[in-house]
């Protein structure tokens, strides 16, 4: 496998009950083929995990936007990749973890709090979806590679 490009993971965040907003718990164990540990939207799905990036999360609090980690219901916020640009299979590595792009964008659910609050909302077009392909755990600092 060829390494390419690198970003920093600055948030992992769970949420224990779905419905609820998500926050950054600074690592968790990530199962294969299940999602993350203790987070309510892991299963044997193709939307395990939610990766966004943490510049385009900044853009958007620069227009206003009181948002924190998770709030968008992501599960990993990564420096350096602007992830919708990449094609649905696409691999990231991260410690012993590696996950594969499944999705990108998603329809917001009715009733977003960010969408009502600030007009717009940038899950839709934004997030991305991956699934678990090797287990391992990922913290706050850590590095990830888009793997080839």
């Amino acid at each position: 496998m060829r390494e390419e490009k690198v970003g920093i993971v600055k948030a992992v965040c769970i949420s224990e009950k779905k419905g609820t907003q998500k926050k950054n718990v600074g690592k968790a164990r990530f199962i294969e083929d299940f999602g993350l540990e203790n987070d309510a939207h892991a299963g044997n799905w193709h939307r395990q995990v939610s990766l966004l990036s943490y510049e385009v999360i900044e853009q958007f609090k620069a227009k206003g936007a009181p948002v924190e980690d998770g709030a968008f219901g992501e599960n990993l916020i990564v420096t350096g990749f602007d992830f919708k640009n990449y094609p649905v299979g696409t691999r990231f590595a991260c410690n012993s973890v590696i996950l594969e792009m499944t999705q990108i964008g998603k329809t917001c659910h009715k009733g977003c709090e960010i969408q009502r609050l600030m007009g717009d909302c940038i899950m839709p077009r934004e997030g991305v979806f991956a699934r678990v392909l090797r287990a391992g755990e990922i913290s706050v600092g850590d590095e990830m590679r888009r793997i080839l």
